[in-house]
């Protein structure tokens, strides 16, 4: 399974040839609208930053590899009323499973967590202000201990939403073990292998 990270929240997953965009973004600072190509696009909310999908030309007639699940969650600590509802995606192909926790705003529930533990690979954001911070971010992944992780939805520099954390915030509360699980980090346009 292949991940390749756009910035921001937005990332192309590809098995057998079959790619699914999650979370394509739009008027996201320092970073072009997204134009992307693939059989498949999946959004944890409507906010135009996550569910921007004129920004992906879908190609008809694959057949997905991928079995999706979906956790239900919210996008702020007071069950979704502030900003709403959020969805985590769970892919599975390969023997692999991963998952991409959209804009996550809360502690994992005890459900949630065991529903995303011995995860492949988790995106997961770390910026603070609309999602979970970096403290809350290290704690997730201390709790569900995935196998690889990935860092999202954070400033670096020029790039990404001004007022949110930068990503050494997260990187630097990784427990020495949890740093070594880290791809991806800044890796715009990069793709890795699960």
């Amino acid at each position: 399974m292949k991940i390749t990270y756009h910035g921001h929240a937005c990332f192309t997953v590809e098995s057998q040839g079959y790619r699914v965009v999650l979370d394509p973004y739009k008027d996201v600072r320092g970073f072009k609208d997204i134009d992307l190509e693939a059989e498949e696009v999946l959004c944890s909310h409507g906010h135009m930053d996550h569910a921007y999908t004129d920004g992906v030309k879908l190609k008809k007639g694959e057949t997905s590899p991928f079995k999706v699940s979906i956790i239900d969650s919210f996008h702020d600590e007071k069950q979704g009323s502030q900003r709403g509802p959020n969805r985590i995606t769970v892919l599975e192909a390969e023997g692999k499973k991963i998952a991409h926790l959209g804009d996550l705003g809360h502690l994992l529930s005890e459900e949630q967590a065991e529903k995303l533990k011995d995860m492949d690979c988790v995106m997961i954001p770390v910026g603070g202000f609309f999602t979970i911070d970096a403290e809350k971010a290290a704690e997730t992944v201390a709790k569900i201990a995935p196998k690889h992780i990935i860092p999202m939805h954070y400033k670096d520099g020029k790039k990404g939403l001004a007022v949110v954390g930068k990503v050494e915030e997260f990187t630097d509360r990784l427990s020495e073990e949890d740093k070594k699980k880290l791809l991806l980090v800044k890796g715009y346009g990069e793709t890795a292998e699960i």
